[in-house]
């Protein structure tokens, strides 16, 4: 009895929405996107305990931004006003929290 328990649960553990946040550089970052004056293709993009690792809080925005451009344009072509491949002196680090800005591109 006690097998088939652990093996009923066991799928429904791996599909909670915790497990489902990707990890960059072995941390799981929590990043936010919100539209520049309220227009669709610009956004902000905010990755909290850029700290952690900076490499992985720049991978953590990227993939941000490149999963929105792709549902709301269907391409994940972004044009990077402050992005992720610039040098760590010219990134916008506020309250350890890495801001990239960019604009999703049709």
């Amino acid at each position: 009895m006690r097998l088939f328990t652990l093996i009923c649960v066991a799928p429904l553990v791996a599909c909670t929405p915790s497990e489902q946040v990707p990890s960059f550089d072995g941390i799981k970052f929590r990043a936010q996107l919100s539209k520049v004056d309220k227009q669709r293709d610009r956004f902000l993009v905010k990755v909290s305990k850029a700290s952690k690792s900076l490499v992985g809080a720049r991978e953590a925005g990227r993939y941000e931004a490149t999963k929105y451009c792709i549902n709301q344009y269907g391409t994940s072509d972004i044009a990077w006003v402050s992005g992720p491949d610039v040098e760590d002196v010219s990134l916008t680090i506020n309250n350890d929290e890495l801001q990239l800005r960019g604009a999703c591109t049709s």
